[in-house]
């Protein structure tokens, strides 16, 4: 196992409005902000010798103002997988955005899990460690009224397309071809890709300026999709591509998320729990099959006897029967979605998704908020590493 904790990119806040690009950095307070993220994490060193986990978020995500990225790693067996996605996850991501413009957001997250995937293995390979992480990721972007992305293609501002080169190298669809090179189709998250993944991809007509204009400044009140009511090349460093964010109007918001293994994403709406993400384990029916059909077994609610989860990313020597296609929903969001909570399974493992809603439903800043629920975890006796993220979705503009 590697030594040390996890390195995760330290959290700063912004001597100005401008955020766009700077992993974990916060907006000055008296900023106005769509969004607000808490975070907390806890080693838990009465129980673990390192922390493995991981996390990343970036206010203003694509160059577009409002737009989000957030996300937790939950790393086993070292610390290399869950270290690499927290550094690098959204540029990967970002990359596939820019590349593939035209493409769902749910079928990019698959991309870009698979991409990462694969580095991971190549990175395996080269160092000679076996580590892996379960992940969950989102996204959330601004739309107009038909569901159609703010900005050029997948919701990036056009001096984002245009003007940079960015952080991975390679021709447009990389991704999609990286994820073929080891067998996997990276428009498919099976089995049970998100109730709301998106069908299909059509390209976006008309200039940037000319949508722009015709958006609309008001919220959004679609259904949710959930039914209720409604490269192998490696990036060098996390700095931002440059140029400030840009100002947009927008109908909606829609929350994209996807995971694997058992890190979850849990959604308040009107005080309820609506959970995102999908528990990939050993005891799962569906799983057990998929990983008996591919010819391994499962003894002791462990794959192989050894993992107990059937999704994550890295493992490379598991990676027959441990894979790391997501499951992905999409989230029209409403006014009445209050917050959102990324954990990986320290948190869950003690506690409900409706305990965990209850339990800071009344706590309007995001950080003390997290910093609640870490707490009600190592009082319930948690015995893994802690990170919860708690993005409050609330109209914090002015």
């Amino acid at each position: 196992m590697s030594e040390g904790n996890a390195h995760v990119t330290e959290e700063t806040v912004a001597s100005s409005a401008e955020t766009f690009g700077r992993l974990n950095q916060h907006p000055e307070p008296s900023a106005p902000a769509a969004w607000r993220i808490g975070v907390s994490a806890d080693p838990n060193t009465q129980c673990r010798r390192v922390d493995e986990d991981a996390h990343a978020f970036i206010y203003d995500f694509a160059g577009l103002r409002g737009q989000g990225y957030f996300a937790v790693f939950d790393g086993h067996a070292g610390k290399k997988a869950a270290e690499y996605c927290g550094l690098h996850f959204h540029e990967h991501l970002l990359d596939n955005m820019r590349k593939d413009p035209s493409t769902p957001i749910p079928h990019l997250l698959n991309a870009t899990f698979h991409s990462v995937d694969t580095q991971l293995s190549a990175l395996s390979a080269a160092e000679g460690s076996h580590s892996g992480c379960t992940a969950v990721t989102c996204l959330l972007r601004l739309e107009d009224e038909n569901g159609d992305p703010v900005g050029e293609g997948s919701g990036v501002a056009p001096h984002i397309i245009g003007g940079e080169k960015g952080k991975l190298d390679g021709k447009p669809g990389e991704a999609c071809e990286a994820a073929e090179a080891v067998g996997i189709d990276p428009t498919e998250g099976k089995p049970g890709s998100g109730e709301g993944q998106h069908p299909g991809g059509s390209p976006h007509d008309g200039s940037v300026k000319s949508k722009i204009k015709n958006m609309l400044s008001s919220s959004g009140s679609k259904i949710s999709s959930l039914g209720s009511n409604s490269t192998s090349s490696s990036p060098t460093d996390n700095s931002p591509v440059s140029g400030p964010a840009e100002e947009v109007k927008a109908a909606k918001r829609t929350l994209y998320t996807a995971n694997a293994g058992d890190a979850r994403a849990v959604l308040c709406r009107g005080g309820r729990a609506i959970r995102l993400s999908y528990d990939h384990k050993a005891g799962d029916a569906k799983e057990m099959q998929r990983i008996e059909a591919a010819g391994g077994y499962i003894a002791n609610q462990r794959v192989n006897g050894y993992l107990a989860v059937t999704r994550s990313l890295g493992d490379s020597q598991m990676k027959q029967f441990v894979v790391g296609s997501p499951y992905t929903t999409e989230t029209t969001l409403r006014d009445d979605d209050d917050f959102l909570i990324l954990a990986c399974d320290g948190l869950w493992d003690v506690c409900t998704d409706q305990q965990a809603v209850d339990a800071v439903r009344d706590i309007r800043d995001p950080q003390q908020a997290s910093d609640k629920l870490v707490e009600f975890a190592l009082s319930n006796h948690s015995t893994d590493n802690l990170t919860v993220l708690v993005v409050n979705l609330r109209n914090n503009a002015n």
